[in-house]
C-alpha cells in the first residue's frame, strides 16, 4: 500500500494531458526546424532507405514500405503512416516530391488513393539529398518504442527541406501552415545569408520574395508577405490565373488554368456551377472541367452580352478562385514549438547542416586515418617482403604470425592483421604504385578534412557548394506569380441582379409575395391567396432590379429588393414580414407601398392620429445595414395609443385633415417642415380634448366623402374648405346635434377622373371602361354596402350626409375601404 497515491482528479488530468500534449506536440504534428518533417516522414523515409527502396532500384508495394514503418518504427494505424506517404508523393502538395509513387495517388478533386495494396512507392532522387552521410555519425539516434532498433532523431537534409515543402498540421494548443518556396530561391538566399549572416530580412526577400506554390496562381500583397517573414504570421490573398478566350458567336468563356494552393478543384467547379444553377449572377451558360493529363483546365462559357469582369470578380470573391492563404509559421526548435520567421529558419537550417557537416568530416577523417595506417604498414611490408614471408612461415598460426610481426618489425595490432589477411595477388610490382597513390589520396582528404574541421570558412564553403549542386540538379522555375498590391474586388450588386417582369403584391395584414405573370395572368384578382380578414393593398408590375418599400401604422419602414422576395403563386398566401423582420408586430399594419428605382429627394407627408405633421426626403430611408432583418423608423409616435393614419408622397399640393369631431383643416403643404426621420414631427391642427386625427391626404382632388359612425355619408367640395394655416382648429363638416351626434369613420378623396392606372399591365384582359370607386361599408352586425362615390350628391359643408339604409344608424359602421371595379 505505500506505493498508494492520493492525487485529485484535477492534478491527475491535468498531469496526464500535459503529457500527451508534449507527445502530440513533438512527436506528431508538428515539422522539425532543421529538416521540416514530422516523425512519420522521416521515418517513413529512413525506413524506405533502410530497406534499399531508393530511387535508383525498382518499385515496391506500398504494403510493404507502410508495414515495415509500422513495425519497426511507427506504432500506429497503417492509414497515418500510407496517408503520410502519399502526401509525399503528392505533386499538387509539395514544392519537391520526396516519395515516387505508381498507381493512383490522389487528385486536386479530392480523390482518394488506391489502397496501399495495389500503389508501388521508392524515395524520389532528392529525398536521397535528405538521408545523404546518415550512416556517417551525422544526426544522433535513440531507440525506438520497443528498444530492439535505432531510429534517426532528424536527418541530414542537404536541403531547408521545411521551406522547400512547407507544412500543415494541428497539434494540442499549437496549429502550423508554413508555404512551399521555390527550390532555387531559398538555396539562393541560404547561400547568401552564410556569407553576409548580419543581413536583413530585405534584403534576403530579393533572392526568396515569396512562396511558390506547386499549383501555381497568383499571390498578392507582399507587405503581407513581409510580415508574415517577420513574425511567422501573416495573411495573402491566392488568386487563380484566368484568361479570357473568345468563341464563336461573339460569346466568350474564363478559362481558368492555375488554382489557389490546396483548393479541391472538383469542389470548386461545383460551386461555380452552383453560381450559374441558382442565378446569383447572370451571364454563365455553362461550366466544364476540361482538366487532362496535359494540365488543369476550368471553362467557363458566358453567355452573349454577358458582362465577364462582373462575373469574374463576383466567383472570385464567393468562390474559392480566391482565397486568402494564412501564415502561422509553427516549428519544433530544440524540442520546443516555437512561431518562427522566416531569418530563424534560414539560420536554424546553416547550424544544421553546420553540424552535419563538422559530424561527416569527423567521421571520414576517423575512417581516413585508419585505412592511410594500413596502407602505410602495407607499403612498408611490400620493401621487406621476404622477411615477413619467411617470418610468418615460421609461425604457428595466424595469432603467433601477428604477434611476431608486431614484435620482430613493430607493425601495429591493425597493421599486423591486415598483413596475415593480405592476398597473395596484391604481392605484384604494380600494387605498390596503386598503395602509394591511394596513400597520397588519402593524406590529401586529411588535409582537407582537417581544414574544414578546423576553419568555418572552409566548412561553409563546403556547405555552399553542395547547396549549389542540389540547386542545379533539381531546381526550376518559378509557379506562382507575385504581385505586390492585393486588387480588391469591386462588385456593382445591381449588376448581379438578372432582371425578369414580376407581380408584386402586398396586403395591410404583411404578407408579401412576388408571382410570376404566367402565374398571375392565370388568375384574377380575387383568387389571390390572402387570410379572410386581410386586405390587398398594392398590385403591381415590377422588375426584379427594382426595389420595395413599405411603411406601416407604427412609424416603421421596410425595405425589400425585389429580387429578394421569394416567388410564390398568385394563388398561395405569401411571406409574412414577421418571418424575416423581427421586429414587426402584430398590431402593426401596412399603409403604404412603392416600387422605387433610386433613393433621392422626393419628399414624403407623414400625419399621426395625435396631430403631428412632418414631410421627410426618402434618401433618408436608403437602405441600411441590417434591411433584412429590422425595420427603421421614419416618424417618433406620441404614446403606445398613437399611429401614423397618413404616408403619402406629396409634391406642392395643400394638405386636408379630418378629426373625429367633424373638423376639417387645409392649408398649404409648404408650412410643413422638412424633418429627419427619426423625427416626431410638429404641430398639424388644434385639436379639442378628446378629438383626433381620422383622416389626412394631399390635396390631389376637389372632391371628398366623409363617413360617420352611423353610416351616413356625404361628398362634398374642398372649395368649400378654404385654406388656412398649420395648427388652426379648422372648419366643421358635420352639424353637431345633441343626441346620438355624428362622429367622422372615415374620409377620403374622390378621384375625378374615375379612372386608375390599370394594375395588370402583363394581362391581355384589359378591361377599357373606366374604373368605378366604389367605398364597401362593413356594419358591426356583418351586413355590406357599396356605394359608387362618384355617383354620389354634392351636400353642404355642415350638411351631415345622408344614410346609406335605413338600418345602418342603429347597426352603426365596423369597417370601410375603397375599392374600384
Amino acid at each position: 500500500m505505500s506505493n498508494v497515491q492520493n492525487m485529485s482528479l484535477e492534478d491527475i488530468m491535468g498531469e496526464r494531458f500535459g503529457r500527451y500534449s508534449k507527445y502530440i506536440i513533438q512527436e506528431r504534428a508538428l515539422p522539425d526546424i532543421r529538416d521540416g518533417l514530422k516523425p512519420v516522414q522521416r521515418r517513413i523515409l529512413y525506413s524506405m532507405n533502410k530497406d534499399g527502396n531508393t530511387f535508383e532500384k525498382g518499385f515496391r508495394k506500398s504494403a510493404k514500405s507502410v508495414g515495415n514503418v509500422m513495425g519497426n518504427f511507427h506504432p500506429h494505424g497503417d492509414s497515418s503512416i500510407y496517408d503520410a506517404m502519399v502526401r509525399m508523393s503528392q505533386y499538387w502538395k509539395n514544392g519537391e516530391t520526396l516519395i515516387e509513387m505508381h498507381g493512383n495517388n490522389g487528385s486536386m478533386d479530392g480523390d482518394p488513393p488506391a489502397a496501399m495494396r495495389y500503389t508501388e512507392a521508392r524515395l524520389s532522387e532528392i529525398a536521397g539529398y535528405m538521408l545523404q552521410d546518415i550512416d556517417k555519425e551525422t544526426v544522433s539516434f535513440a531507440w525506438n518504442f520497443d528498444d530492439t532498433e535505432k531510429e534517426p532523431t532528424v536527418l541530414p537534409a542537404a536541403f531547408p527541406n521545411l521551406l522547400v515543402n512547407g507544412a500543415t498540421g494541428i497539434s494540442a494548443g499549437y496549429a502550423t501552415d508554413i508555404p512551399t518556396h521555390n527550390l532555387a530561391e531559398v538555396i539562393d538566399a541560404v547561400v547568401y545569408l552564410i556569407d553576409h549572416p548580419k543581413t536583413n530580412l530585405d534584403k534576403i526577400m530579393t533572392f526568396l520574395p515569396g512562396p511558390d506554390f506547386p499549383t501555381g496562381a497568383i499571390i498578392q500583397g507582399k507587405a503581407e508577405i513581409k510580415k508574415a517573414y517577420e513574425t511567422g504570421k501573416g495573411r495573402v490573398v491566392v488568386r487563380s490565373k484566368t484568361d479570357i478566350e473568345t468563341l464563336k458567336g461573339g460569346k466568350k468563356q474564363i478559362i481558368v488554368t492555375e488554382i489557389p494552393y490546396e483548393v479541391n478543384k472538383a469542389q470548386l467547379v461545383k460551386k461555380i456551377d452552383d453560381v450559374r444553377v441558382n442565378n446569383k449572377v447572370p451571364g454563365i451558360a455553362e461550366v466544364r472541367d476540361e482538366s487532362d493529363r496535359d494540365g488543369l483546365r476550368i471553362a467557363i462559357e458566358l453567355k452573349k452580352d454577358a458582362n465577364q469582369e462582373t462575373i469574374l470578380n463576383y466567383l472570385l470573391k464567393y468562390t474559392d478562385l480566391q482565397v486568402n492563404y494564412n501564415f502561422n509559421m509553427v516549428a519544433i526548435d530544440h524540442y520546443t514549438p516555437k512561431q518562427v520567421g522566416l531569418m530563424t529558419m534560414l539560420s536554424s537550417y546553416i547550424s544544421h547542416r553546420q553540424e552535419i557537416i563538422l559530424q561527416r568530416s569527423r567521421f571520414d577523417k576517423q575512417k581516413a586515418e585508419k585505412r592511410l595506417h594500413i596502407v602505410e604498414g602495407l607499403i612498408r611490408v611490400l620493401s621487406i617482403l621476404d622477411e615477413v614471408i619467411a617470418l610468418i612461415r615460421a609461425s604457428e598460426n595466424k595469432a603467433d604470425a601477428k604477434e611476431n610481426l608486431k614484435v620482430s618489425y613493430e607493425f601495429s595490432e591493425e597493421q599486423a592483421e591486415a598483413i596475415v589477411t593480405l592476398q597473395l595477388y596484391r604481392l605484384t610490382n604494380t600494387d605498390i604504385v596503386t598503395l602509394e597513390n591511394e596513400e597520397n589520396e588519402l593524406r590529401e582528404l586529411i588535409t582537407t578534412l582537417n581544414a574544414i574541421i578546423g576553419d568555418e570558412a572552409t566548412l561553409f564553403n563546403v556547405m555552399k557548394r553542395e547547396l549549389r549542386e542540389v540547386k542545379k540538379k533539381f531546381s526550376k522555375p518559378r509557379s506562382t506569380e507575385l504581385q505586390a498590391e492585393t486588387q480588391t474586388i469591386e462588385i456593382d450588386t445591381a449588376s448581379l441582379i438578372v432582371e425578369e417582369d414580376t407581380i408584386v403584391s402586398v396586403t395591410s395584414g404583411g404578407y408579401i409575395k412576388r408571382t410570376s405573370p404566367r402565374s398571375y395572368n392565370s388568375s384574377s384578382n380575387d383568387e389571390i391567396g390572402k387570410r379572410d380578414d386581410d386586405d390587398l393593398i398594392f398590385v403591381k408590375p415590377s422588375k426584379t432590379t427594382q426595389q420595395l418599400v413599405l411603411f406601416t401604422n407604427q412609424g416603421n419602414v421596410i425595405y425589400r429588393p425585389i429580387h429578394e422576395l421569394t416567388d410564390i403563386r398568385w394563388k398561395d398566401i405569401g411571406e409574412h414580414l414577421s418571418q424575416t423582420i423581427t421586429n414587426f408586430t402584430t398590431e402593426e399594419t401596412i399603409i403604404h407601398v412603392e416600387i422605387v428605382e433610386e433613393f433621392g429627394n422626393q419628399l414624403y407627408v407623414s400625419v399621426t392620429k395625435k396631430g403631428q405633421i412632418k414631410r421627410f426626403e426618402r434618401k433618408e430611408v436608403s437602405p441600411w445595414r441590417s434591411y433584412k432583418t429590422k425595420s427603421t423608423k421614419f416618424m417618433k409616435l406620441k404614446g403606445e395609443d398613437d399611429s401614423v393614419i397618413c404616408l403619402s408622397p406629396i409634391q406642392f399640393e395643400d394638405m386636408v385633415l379630418i378629426t373625429e369631431f367633424g373638423y376639417a383643416l387645409r392649408f398649404s403643404s409648404d408650412e410643413i417642415p422638412i424633418l429627419g426621420s427619426k423625427a416626431a414631427g410638429v404641430k398639424a391642427i388644434n385639436l379639442k380634448k378628446d378629438d383626433q386625427l381620422v383622416a389626412a391626404y394631399p390635396m390631389t382632388s376637389q372632391m371628398i366623402y366623409i363617413l360617420t359612425q352611423r353610416g351616413s355619408l356625404k361628398r362634398i367640395s374642398l372649395s368649400d374648405i378654404p385654406p388656412t394655416s398649420r395648427a388652426n382648429r379648422g372648419l366643421l363638416v358635420l352639424r353637431e346635434l345633441k343626441s346620438k351626434p355624428h362622429r367622422v369613420f372615415d374620409s377620403g378623396i374622390i378621384n375625378e377622373t374615375e379612372n386608375q392606372e390599370d394594375l395588370n399591365l402583363f394581362s391581355s384582359n384589359v378591361d377599357s371602361e373606366k374604373d368605378k370607386q366604389v367605398l364597401e361599408i362593413t356594419s358591426k352586425t356583418g351586413q355590406i354596402y357599396q356605394v359608387e362615390l362618384n355617383q354620389l350628391p354634392l351636400s353642404e359643408r355642415t350638411s351631415n350626409g345622408s344614410f346609406i339604409s335605413d338600418s345602418i344608424s342603429t347597426q352603426e359602421v365596423f369597417s370601410s375601404k375603397v375599392k374600384t371595379k
